[in-house]
């Protein structure tokens, strides 16, 4: 596989979520740093060596609501 792409949204109680697009792999933390690290443990964990990723692309989806 050559890449694996992860959405990543701010969790309501603080924090973020991170959901595989086509896998069952999903994760959380509190902060940016720890999300990554939390995404790649999750990415070995649910992938074998030999079907390993690549790369791992974040997008990150931030939704602001202004109210008029």
């Amino acid at each position: 596989m050559a890449e694996i792409v992860f959405l990543i949204e701010d969790a309501p109680e603080g924090g973020f979520t991170a959901r595989a697009l086509g896998h069952s792999v999903y994760t959380e933390a509190d902060n940016w740093e720890d999300l990554k690290r939390e995404i790649q443990d999750a990415v070995t964990c649910h992938f074998g060596d030999e079907t390993l990723p690549r790369l791992i692309r974040l997008h990150y989806l931030h939704e602001e609501v202004i109210a008029i």
